[in-house]
């Protein structure tokens, strides 16, 4: 009961949630309408628009008004419905409520009831079986167990809707039915009891109880077995049915969020196609979704039709159901007549025993009798009564078994049947020998009878009587042997009775089988149509969204009409423009008719024109006559000269005459200057109404059938328009062609007028060519006029054209409107309709159904009446005597309620046919709505195929329209040029700034690389950066002033130039004037030529124009793209700044700050997930507590099971959610314990690496010491060296002073010694030459000086050695040193760049590591970012959430107001009304006023007449008459004024009635328009709210998916946190080996260090001792130096002569080598060329060669399908049919024998036999079976051939094989199809040895094979080659009596499926080959 009351519920709610559902939908709509009505009121506010369109816009807010007041009504009307319906469930659920408790008791009372009633079951059938044999107690049991099971089915069949109580309707019907069946087996069975009490009690079996007790038993079992399998069903059923319950709402949720997204999308949409008109891709959407609603409608048709067909299958399936249950009715009733018959068989078996048993003492009597003599008369008509009776008994006991058969044959099942009917046999064969001993019994009798006789007329004869008792006794043992063999039959007949009762019982387990298959059958249906009813509640949804979408339609239209309201606007407007077109084209007409007029007066002046010429001549004719005279007079000069002044007046005349054509031509110029201005203005107006027309192409519309009438009209004035222009063309050109005429007669004329004086010739000449220029300029003038009356008519017939256009577009829109209008007014009333006749159905439908329970349920009762009433018949008719007879008055009142029952039966069936026929027509108008919107559809794709005509028509104006604007461009263009310098100006601060801004980047790039080096750079740039935006701020703002300067320039210079083309017009206008006006042709000239040079000047202009745009065009690039570099360089500063920022930090701070906050922010996330837990732990307990208080409250108001499991369900999610939370803080917290210990690591690997730092910055600052002290050694050294180099300067000086004195010694030496003068002494061999001096001198002196020279000479020398000595040992020790001090600063370099490039490796690794800690901290704060930034979102949506409340309070307080200035208004038209009523009555005073005024007048008038007649009568003097006429005058008078006043104040009074009910008519409106607004208010305030909640669970949602995808993230984060700290160590690790094997470096490189000092002191004391022997050595270097010099000079001169020859070779060489390289490249490119070549030939190739494949394919598929063809041609037209042969072989055999022959002769025919032969096979004597039989093996089918048979088979036929194979062959020769030919490839002669081997290959399984004929083709032989491999079929003379073999060896054919039989060539006829075959 509780899945039952839960799906109840479930119902209900769902049906609740859909009522639900519908009204948030409508009152989404009608907030949206509110929305767009207010936003169009706003548009409309802020567009200031003219007076006429603010009318519109009021009638349309006024129409939208009462639109919007109608749509209120109807939402209350909605609301009050739904109230109502929703108090209509509540009773109804209530009323359900009591009626399942009502159907719960009544289901308990009835199943206490049936246990009670199986138990009286049970006695009475103990009680009965003790009487009979019990035939009948077996069905109850296993009908109670089907019960049971039926009902534990009947309830797991829970629907969501009220299927549940129909379920338990039905429940409870089937149970009370069976409560009366069962009563009726009690009764029947008490009735059986009472019946067989009285009959005899004694005979009870008790074996017979003991089976129906074990049967009993094993029945409870079965039943209770059953009820355990249907519990687990049950459940199993439940828990499938949750499952599925709770997929369907998932997808539902899924559905409806799908179906959300979609319509947000599909707004959106909208609000973009409202925005800015539809875009093509708009139109892309469009029609999309209108495929999609084609798609969804052929779904729903689809739908539909499948409706249909289940609702049949349902009605077929109810068909079957009544039928079966009719069916089981009469099955019923036989087994109920087949009891009661087994009763009766029962009974009479018994009463013939008993007959039996009273038989045999009868017989033991009348054997004694016998004996006694005497007694045997007396006893004989005994015996022959009871042989008689036995008869009788025979007789009925046959009748009785042959009905029992006959009902058991029409009672049992087709299994059953073939039982009875052999039990049937049995019993006839038994009847018959009955029958025969009946017979024989009568024969016997009729012998006792003679017997008898003979016994009476022998009574006296003793002996005969002894042998005649003796007689009789052997007959009495006979017939008691007979007796007992009946006695035994009977037996066997019980028996079998017996097995017929067994039998019977079976049939009704049978049946009840039958019966569970029914109801298995019943429950499948169940389902299927609790499938169909799902199926139902889907399409009602389907019908649901349909209604939707055509709300959505209806809106839709809404939005067309509003545009067409917007296009009707429009169009009023095109009205407007249209009448001032034709007022235009009126004007034109005038103008035309005015031209028209000038031309008559022109052809005038012609006429007068010509008339003068005539005159001219005449007077030249006189004027010759006179100079022939006067040639020899004198006075010839003055007649000259007055012909001199007639010729002048004559040109004077024609120059006027030419002044007025020209005139005229200006003032046609004029017209056609205004055409044009109006044609521009035109275009303008064109323009306008273009846009128009773009703002209503949606719904360009509503066009008049006045339009065709104006349009005809217009069509007829252009035409008259042209037939004038073409006649005025015609006049101008006749006019043209008569003035060239006039000219030539005149050039003749004055060419024939006489040559009286040259001068006068040449005068008239120079006047004539005058007169020709001025033609011809004429004729130009002539010639412009035309050609601007040709422009001026193609202009107007293109705006004629255009205009044509726009009528014709308009009226097609009036049309397509005004369908549209009639077709959504008629779709709207079908609407209407519709859903009316939808509500009605759907009332019908559940009145309908009520009524199907109501009825079921009373033809149930009536039933069981009837039934009950049947009962207490037979009770009262069989317990008559014993039991006593009920009271009539019940009898009387059953039968009255049956009687009632019937009448309301009638009326329930009258109702369910009325209601068929309301479903039958909903029917139809669902089909018929279908229909009209599938003709929407239609007429939607109609509409958007003439809108994309309309839109062709459009961009073929555009673009008309596009020519147009290019010229007014070229005004444009003018401005541009005066823009230009400014634009300069402005490219120049640009470009300063640019470059600037150059600057600015590379001082910040330096600025960036040296930021690591300190901080005051980064301080600078800062400050740098600061002042640079400043600078870009204020170039911004400047750029800005420009821009806007530069619009303003350009609006002015616009205007100015607009100004100066203006007065340019009216220059050329006053021109034009003074050319009409001026009599010279001077000024003409002088004003053509101040034409051309303003055309010159104006393309100068244009051309400088242009040149400006371009420059224009080209800044506007230039300046974007400055724009682009300065806005990236903003960037790249703010990057540079964040970067500084945040080094600044990392450099004060260090990476402690950064841990520290990543701890704090993992803390503060932990507490706020802390604070979730909690949160979500309370809800649990909150949720608990509900579900505890809703448990509860379930036992009284039925809590929704669904719900509770669904919030077990969240319960479940949440716990899980909690795991998850609570799993996560602890992995949160290890993570940060990790980074924790990370942290510290990192700290204590920071401290490391800045104490390394310190240490190579300690080392580092200790070198550059090192190296420093070096660098002043070195200096010191090139200063020791330069002095040392000065010395040895001072020492060369010496010893070049030596070196001088030296040879003057020498010298002197030579003076001295002259005698030694030889040349051969050295200086090395003074002794000798002191000896040799020796004897030759003389003086001591001078040997002493000798002696002195010699030896300071030997001291220089010796000095000099040691001098050179020095030097060379100076010079090595200062190379030595140089080399030395070289390879020292060498390795010293090395050394300090190899500690350069470890620091550089080390800051690296550094700064690596920074980055690395830089994205760390970059992803930290971009996580703290977005969750901050999560957070604000939070904030700012619980802002907008207070700022809508703020907002509604707001809206209050506005419309508290608008109620407040509604007030006032409506007092203000109060007191307006009164004022109205007021003047109203002193109205009706004043008219009441003079109205008595008139009386009394009246009355006045008639005194004085009175008077009158007194003053007469007293002048008569009849005194007394007047004084009463006069009394009575004044009464009448008084009476009337009464009555006038009574009148008055009766109308005052009516008037004062119906102006207060006005008033309270008015008071009553008020009232009721203020409780509209109140509850539209309240309305659009629950809406907001609604709204406002909608979207704060929306956001509510997002923010939760929002947390969602951050706790992702932050997983990700942690995971790569987790790595890239892995990665930390790992660097770590790495730096820390790094370090070591530096620190290993820099020891070595320090013990170098050391080294390389002590050899820096060692050398510099070498230094010092070199310095001395440098400085002695100088001098001499100097001399070796000038020597090298003049031999490195040498050299290098021949070195450049070298060079330069070897320049010369390598240029010859390089131009060799172009040459050589262009023929290497030609030769490539050959080769290239040659190569592709060969390609593409190789390509050719391959192509032919795939080309010859294909060929070759092509040709055996050819060849394939000819040989197909030829085989299938001679298979059709060589085969018999298989079915006509097998009935006429069948048929003969049936036929008689004597027409056999027709049919053998119609066999011959179709096989085509010839008669002849026919008739000889029929005459031969062979025939018969044999004959046949030979002939159908033999010459068998074509499609089979005849295989060799057996010796065993040949024996069999007659004849003999030779014979039968003559036949085959002559069937095979008969087919005449030509030989298929086939490809040469697989043709081989007949003498191949490739056929011998098939024929030799012949199986012999196929020899021997037994079947003559094979069904199969294939089994038969499938080693057998094909036809096209064995035969050659080209050569068919081969088969002739020439041909090679056998026949015997050929192949056969149709063993294989590829080919047919071989036919034999026509050539060879079957006879010839039949000969050969018998000749060999």
């Amino acid at each position: 009961m509780s899945s039952w009351l839960g799906g109840l519920g479930s119902g209900l709610g769902q049906s609740l949630g859909q009522v639900g559902g519908s009204l948030a939908s409508l009152t989404d709509q009608i907030s949206n309408f509110t929305k767009d009505m207010l936003m169009e009121g706003t548009e409309e506010v802020e567009a200031e628009l003219p007076n006429a369109r603010r009318k519109e816009i009021e009638a349309i807010h006024a129409i939208l008004r009462s639109e919007n007041e109608r749509l209120k009504t109807l939402c209350a009307d909605l609301e009050e419905k739904h109230e109502a319906s929703e108090l209509q469930i509540k009773q109804q659920s209530a009323n359900y409520r009591n009626q399942l408790q009502q159907k719960e008791v009544e289901i308990s009372h009835l199943k206490a009831r049936q246990t009670a009633l199986q138990d009286q079951v049970l006695k009475l059938q103990s009680a009965a079986q003790a009487v009979h044999s019990g035939p009948g107690g077996l069905p109850a049991a296993p009908a109670c167990a089907y019960g049971l099971g039926h009902r534990a089915a009947a309830f797991h069949d829970d629907d969501m809707d009220f299927s549940d109580i129909i379920s338990s309707q039905q429940e409870i019907n089937r149970l009370s039915n069976e409560v009366s069946r069962l009563e009726s087996e009690v009764g029947h069975w008490r009735h059986l009891a009472q019946t067989s009490k009285p009959q005899g009690s004694n005979s009870s079996d008790q074996s017979e109880i003991c089976k129906l007790q074990s049967i009993i038993k094993e029945l409870k079992q079965n039943r209770s077995q059953e009820i355990d399998d249907h519990q687990h069903e049950m459940s199993v059923l439940q828990n499938a049915h949750q499952q599925k319950l709770t997929e369907i709402s998932r997808r539902h949720r899924e559905e409806l969020s799908d179906y959300e997204e979609r319509i947000e999308e599909l707004e959106k949409l909208l609000q973009q196609g409202c925005g800015s008109g539809i875009a093509p891709s708009d139109h892309l959407k469009i029609h999309e979704m209108q495929k999609t609603i084609q798609d969804l409608q052929t779904e729903k048709v689809a739908s539909t039709k499948n409706i249909e067909e289940l609702q049949d299958k349902i009605k077929d399936i109810n068909k079957k159901l009544s039928s079966a249950e009719s069916d089981r009715d009469v099955l019923r009733k036989e087994q109920e007549r087949l009891h009661v018959e087994n009763r009766r068989i029962t009974e009479e078996c018994e009463n013939l025993r008993r007959e039996c048993r009273k038989l045999q003492p009868d017989a033991v009597r009348q054997g004694r009798a016998g004996t006694g003599g005497e007694g045997v008369p007396p006893q004989g008509p005994s015996l022959e009564e009871e042989v008689l009776k036995l008869q009788q008994a025979l007789s009925d006991a046959e009748n009785e078994i042959m009905r029992l058969s006959i009902l058991n044959q029409d009672n049992s099942l087709t299994e059953d049947n073939l039982k009875l009917k052999m039990h049937v046999e049995i019993l006839e064969k038994e009847k018959s020998l009955l029958s025969q001993e009946k017979e024989e019994l009568q024969v016997s009798l009729l012998k006792l009878n003679s017997e008898y006789e003979v016994i009476k007329s022998t009574a006296a004869r003793d002996m005969d009587l002894n042998s005649t008792l003796h007689d009789l006794r052997l007959t009495l043992e006979a017939k008691e042997q007979e007796l007992s063999q009946s006695l035994t039959e009977k037996e066997t007949l019980l028996a079998e009775l017996e097995e017929l009762d067994r039998q019977n019982q079976e049939a009704t387990q049978h049946m009840i089988l039958i019966k569970d298959q029914l109801s298995k059958q019943q429950n499948e249906e169940d389902s299927i149509i609790s499938k169909l009813k799902k199926d139902l509640n889907d399409e009602k949804k389907r019908v649901h969204e349909l209604e939707d979408d055509k709300r959505n339609m209806t809106k839709e239209l809404d939005v067309q009409k509003e545009k067409l309201v917007q296009s009707e606007l429009a169009l009023n407007d095109l009205h407007l423009a249209k009448q001032k077109l034709e007022v235009r084209v009126e004007d034109l007409v005038d103008e035309l008719n005015r031209s028209q007029k000038s031309n008559l007066n022109m052809q005038k002046e012609n006429s007068g024109l010509k008339e003068h010429i005539k005159q001219n001549e005449e007077e030249l004719s006189r004027v010759r006559d006179e100079l022939t005279q006067s040639l020899n007079q004198d006075s010839g000069s003055d007649f000259k000269d007055e012909l001199l002044k007639e010729r002048e007046a004559e040109v004077r005349s024609l120059k006027h005459s030419l002044s007025e054509i020209e005139q005229l031509n200006d003032n046609l110029n004029k017209v056609a200057s205004d055409l044009k201005m109006e044609n521009e203005k035109l275009a303008l107006a064109c323009e306008d109404v273009r846009r128009q027309l773009e703002d209503s192409i949606a719904g360009s519309n509503q066009i008049s059938l006045e339009r065709n009438t104006v349009v005809e009209v217009l069509n007829l004035e252009k035409g008259q328009l042209e037939a004038e222009l073409s006649r005025a063309e015609e006049r101008r050109l006749e006019e043209a062609n008569r003035y060239e005429q006039m000219i030539e007669e005149l050039s003749e004329a004055r060419d024939l007028s006489t040559s009286a004086s040259q001068r006068e010739q040449q005068r008239l000449m120079k006047l004539c060519e005058e007169k020709d220029f001025e033609i011809a300029e004429l004729k130009k003038n002539l010639e412009q006029m035309d050609t601007d009356r040709k422009e001026t008519k193609g202009v107007l017939s293109s705006s004629l054209e255009e205009q044509k256009k726009l009528t014709q577009l308009l009226s097609e829109k009036d049309i397509c409107i005004k369908k549209l209008k009639e077709r959504g007014s008629e779709l709207q009333e079908e609407l209407d309709k519709h859903s009316q006749a939808l509500r009605k159905s759907e009332i019908l439908k559940q009145t309908i159904e009520e009524k199907d329970r109501s009825l079921g349920s009373m033809k149930e009762e009536n039933n069981h009446l009837k039934e009950e009433l049947e009962r207490l018949r037979d009770q009262q008719s069989r317990a008559a005597p014993l039991a006593e007879p009920k009271p009539l008055d019940s009898v009387t009142e059953l039968e009255a309620a049956v009687l009632q029952l019937n009448v309301i039966k009638g009326n329930l069936e009258e109702e369910i046919k009325h209601h068929q026929k309301i479903i039958e027509d909903q029917n139809q108008s669902r089909m018929q709505l279908l229909q009209s919107l599938e003709e929407q559809k239609k007429e939607m794709d109609e509409f958007r195929c003439q809108h994309e005509q309309m839109a062709v028509t459009h961009t073929q104006l555009f673009l008309e329209k596009d020519e147009e604007i290019k010229s007014l461009q070229k005004t444009i263009e003018l401005i541009k040029t005066q823009l230009h310098e400014e634009r300069q100006d402005v490219q120049t601060e640009n470009s300063d700034l640019f470059q600037e801004t150059k600057v600015q980047s590379l001082n910040i790039e330096n600025g960036s690389e040296k930021h690591d080096l300190s901080k005051a750079e980064t301080e600078r740039l800062v400050k740098g950066i600061k002042e640079r935006e400043l600078e870009i701020k204020l170039l911004n703002e400047k750029n800005i002033s420009l821009t806007k300067q530069i619009d303003q320039l350009s609006k002015d210079e616009v205007g100015k130039l607009t100004q100066i083309i203006q007065q340019k017009d009216v220059e050329i206008q006053a021109l034009h004037a003074r050319i009409s006006s001026a009599s010279y042709t001077q000024d003409v000239v002088y004003l053509q030529q101040q034409l051309q040079a303003y055309v010159m000047e104006r393309e100068q202009v244009l051309a400088v124009l242009s040149e400006k745009t371009r420059e224009n065009s080209q800044l506007k690039t230039e300046y974007h793209k400055m724009m682009d570099i300065v806005a990236a360089k903003e960037a790249a500063l703010v990057k540079l700044q964040d970067e500084n920022k945040k080094l600044a930090t990392r450099s004060e701070g260090g990476g402690q700050d950064m841990f520290r906050e990543t701890v704090q922010n993992l803390s503060r996330i932990i507490r706020e997930k802390d604070i979730e837990i909690d949160a979500l732990s309370q809800k649990c307990q909150t949720l608990l507590t509900v579900l505890q208080t809703s448990g509860t409250g379930s036992e009284v108001g039925g809590v929704n099971s669904n719900q509770f499991e669904e919030l077990l369900q969240e319960r479940d999610k949440l716990k899980q959610q909690v795991k998850k939370m609570e799993e996560w803080k602890q992995q949160v917290m290890t993570t940060v314990q990790n980074m924790q210990h990370e942290s510290a690591q990192l700290q204590e690997e920071l401290h490391q690496l800045q104490a390394q730092v310190l240490v190579d910055s300690d080392n580092n600052s200790k070198l550059q010491v090192d190296y420093t002290g070096l660098i002043q050694s070195y200096e010191q050294n090139e200063t020791k060296l330069k002095s040392f180099g000065q010395e040895l300067a001072q020492v060369q000086l010496s010893i070049g002073q030596l070196c001088n004195t030296k040879d003057l010694l020498l010298g002197k030496l030579d003076i001295i010694s002259p005698q030694l003068s030889s040349g051969s002494l050295l200086a090395s061999q003074p002794a000798e030459s002191f000896r040799t001096v020796r004897p030759g001198a003389s003086s001591e002196a001078s040997q002493r000086e000798l002696e002195e020279l010699r030896k300071s000479l030997q001291e220089k020398d010796a000095t000099i050695k040691t001098l050179q000595e020095n030097n060379h040992r100076l010079s090595d020790s200062i190379a030595a040193s140089s080399e030395l001090g070289r390879k020292e600063h060498e390795q010293t370099d090395s050394e300090i760049k190899q500690l350069k490039e470890k620091q550089e490796v080390l800051q690296k690794s550094l700064k690596e590591k920074d980055l690395l800690i830089k994205a760390k901290s970059d992803q930290l704060l971009s996580l703290n970012e977005n969750f901050t930034n999560k957070v604000n979102e939070n904030e700012l949506l619980r802002q907008a959430v207070t700022n809508l409340k703020e907002r509604i309070l707001i809206l209050e307080m506005d419309v508290g107001k608008l109620k407040e200035e509604n007030e006032k208004i409506v007092e203000t038209t109060r007191e307006k009304e009164t004022e109205y009523q007021a003047l109203q009555e002193t109205n009706m005073k004043f008219s009441m006023m003079l109205r008595e005024k008139e009386f009394e007048c009246h009355s006045m008038k008639e005194k004085a007449l009175a008077f009158e007649q007194l003053l007469k009568e007293k002048e008569q003097g009849k005194t007394g008459e007047l004084n009463q006429l006069l009394n009575a005058v004044k009464s009448m008078q008084e009476k009337t004024v009464k009555f006038q006043q009574e009148r008055d104040q009766v109308m005052l009074a009516l008037k004062q009635k119906q102006m207060e009910n006005s008033a309270l008519q008015n008071e009553v409106q008020h009232l009721h328009d203020k409780e509209l607004r109140l509850n539209q208010e309240l309305e659009r305030l629950r809406n907001h709210l609604l709204e406002s909640e909608d979207s704060y669970t929306r956001e509510a949602l997002a923010a939760e998916d929002r947390e969602a995808k951050l706790r992702k993230k932050v997983t990700v984060l942690e995971e790569k946190l987790v790595s890239s700290s892995n990665a930390m160590e790992n660097a770590s690790h790495q730096a820390s080996l790094q370090v070591e094997s530096l620190q290993e470096q820099l020891n070595v490189v320090s013990k170098q260090r050391d080294e390389t000092a002590l050899q820096l002191s060692v050398s510099q004391e070498q230094v010092k001792q070199y310095a001395v022997s440098l400085s002695n050595l100088q001098m001499v270097l100097e001399h070796f130096q000038q020597e090298e010099k003049a031999m490195y000079s040498a050299e290098l001169e021949k070195h450049k002569q070298l060079v330069g020859e070897w320049k010369k070779k390598a240029e010859n060489l390089e131009g060799k080598l172009l040459s050589l390289q262009e023929r290497f490249d030609e030769a490539n490119a050959a080769l290239d060329s040659a190569s592709r070549l060969t390609e593409q030939l190789d390509l050719k190739e391959e192509q032919i060669e795939e080309l010859k494949k294909q060929n070759e394919l092509r040709q055996e598929m050819l060849d394939d399908v000819q040989k197909k063809l030829m085989n299938l041609v001679n298979s059709t037209e060589g085969k018999v049919d298989k079915v006509l042969m097998r009935n006429l072989f069948i048929g003969h055999f049936h036929t008689p024998k004597h027409q056999r022959h027709e049919v053998l002769r119609l066999m011959g025919s179709i096989l085509g036999i010839k008669r002849e032969e026919m008739e000889q096979l029929l005459h031969e004597d062979q025939g018969g079976v044999t004959k046949w039989m030979t002939g159908w093996l033999g010459g068998g089918s074509k499609s089979v051939p005849n295989t060799p048979l057996r010796p065993s088979q040949q024996s069999v036929l007659n004849s003999s094989f030779s014979e039968l194979f003559v036949k085959f062959l002559e069937t095979e020769s008969h087919p005449s199809v030509p030989p298929p030919k086939l490809s040469v490839h697989d043709m081989k002669p007949l003498d191949s040895p490739g056929r011998r081997k098939v024929v030799a290959n012949v199986p012999e399984s196929f020899k021997d094979s037994t079947e003559p004929r094979s069904g199969r083709r294939a089994d038969v032989n499938p080693f057998l080659a094909p036809r096209s491999a064995a035969v050659p079929l080209i050569n068919p003379a081969g088969l002739g009596p020439g041909g090679p073999g056998h026949l015997l060896l050929k192949p056969i054919s149709d063993v294989l499926p590829t080919f047919t039989p071989l036919p034999v060539s026509p050539d060879n006829s079957a006879g010839v080959v039949l000969k050969d075959l018998l000749k060999q």
